[in-house]
């Protein structure tokens, strides 16, 4: 999915400018307006899917966002930049049917592991195979190479969507220990914000600051490389977040290996906690000169994804589980991710608006300190609410686990 995605934030558009700011950022923000509708769309798509309708749903996202590029090529500038909207439009939604084919078992966490790759490596890799491809076909234009990216991975997507469609149901001791799956009703979600409500915007404010700087970090990486390593090589892009990608995976790859609801609970809190101290503590040490540009962007890349997959991968999965909820995962991230992107074109109206002079690894830097402090607020009230919701309802809400798995 990534690869419908992605390359059109690679591109650099410098000479390009509309309404006195630069294209690119007219792009990204068209883009993940349409991504973040999607995710507002999600909210009840996913939450209601039927098993039987997956696969014809994740290839229609994904021919109708490759069209969507092939008009952005088409279409010259600057009349083009609408079409992006067209992009992220479906894109949003591909997560969430993904996940529903892993969640509700009992390693989801491990089998989440291609999903955590995508969200963590992938965007890297794309970035320097993009720049590999402009490198070996400079004709192609900066507008025409989004659509060639799709078109180089489109096989390979019908290949995982083709295995993705023969996974097996989850199985009774998956349902018994991790509570049975289910579309959603209204009454359900009610229900759900009545109970949940107070913690859940702890979680969700959260998540719209790590959304935000993950997504501000990726799409200007190779603004921010500039800034602070004038001689940095685009091999770079892909290495950060690949020595990311193995300390998160195997981080999350552990939760699986804990049975207990409850503590699968707060592992997945204590990772965001760590996260979090990753990413303000690399900030200042970056700051302090204590470390190098590398350094800084791979601790940083590493903070970002330890407290952000955890909420996406693990943290809902073992809630609904714990409490014995009547609902499913996409719902809980879709309601994170529907308003984390808001935080995203929000930080790029303020960058272009109110902050143009201040260079984009300063504007991160001020961004991490603000993420560091209130999330750290957050993460308390967090753990106070959840923990008294658990003993509060512990004689229905205990953590179950069944005398066949222990």
């Amino acid at each position: 999915m990534y690869a419908f995605r992605k390359p059109l934030s690679t591109g650099v558009y410098t000479s390009y400018t509309l309404f006195g700011i630069g294209y690119k950022t007219c792009i990204i923000i068209s883009q993940v307006l349409g991504y973040m509708l999607s995710k507002f769309i999600g909210i009840k798509v996913i939450s209601e899917l039927r098993a039987s309708v997956r696969i014809r749903l994740i290839m229609m996202l994904i021919l109708s966002s490759h069209a969507a590029l092939l008009l952005f090529a088409l279409i010259p500038y600057p009349y083009n930049f609408p079409v992006v909207f067209l992009n992220g439009l479906p894109l949003g939604m591909v997560w969430g049917v993904v996940f529903s084919f892993l969640e509700g078992r009992r390693y989801t966490e491990v089998l989440s592991i291609g999903l955590s790759i995508s969200i963590i490596a992938a965007s890297g890799i794309l970035k320097t195979i993009y720049l590999q491809v402009q490198e070996w076909f400079p004709m192609v234009s900066e507008f025409w190479m989004p659509f060639v990216m799709g078109l180089i991975f489109l096989p390979l997507f019908c290949l995982f969507v083709g295995m993705l469609s023969v996974i097996p149901p989850p199985g009774e001791a998956d349902k018994a220990l991790r509570c049975e799956r289910i579309p959603m009703t209204r009454e359900d979600k009610k229900l759900v914000y009545k109970k949940y409500g107070w913690g859940l915007v702890s979680i969700i404010l959260m998540y719209i600051m790590l959304s935000t700087l993950r997504d501000f970090r990726d799409n200007f990486s190779r603004e921010i490389w500039s800034e602070i390593d004038p001689h940095w090589q685009k091999a770079v892009l892909a290495q950060t977040e690949v020595l990311s990608t193995v300390i998160v995976l195997v981080s999350i790859a552990l939760l699986s290996f804990i049975r207990s609801n409850l503590k699968g609970f707060w592992a997945s809190i204590s990772l965001i906690t760590a996260g979090v101290l990753i990413t303000g503590g690399s900030t200042w040490m970056f700051e302090m000169k204590m470390i190098g540009s590398f350094n800084w962007m791979f601790l940083l890349g590493t903070g970002l994804f330890l407290a952000y997959m955890p909420i996406q991968v693990a943290l809902f999965e073992r809630m609904i589980a714990l409490f014995r909820i009547r609902a499913n995962a996409g719902f809980f991230v879709y309601l994170c991710d529907a308003t984390g992107y808001a935080g995203s074109v929000g930080i790029l109206i303020y960058k272009e608006f109110f902050a143009r002079d201040t260079s984009w690894s300063l504007m991160m830097i001020h961004f991490c300190y603000l993420l560091f402090s209130l999330s750290l607020v957050l993460l308390l009230f967090t753990v106070i609410f959840f923990r008294k919701k658990y003993y509060r309802e512990k004689s229905y809400t205990a953590d179950y686990t069944p005398a066949a798995l222990t």
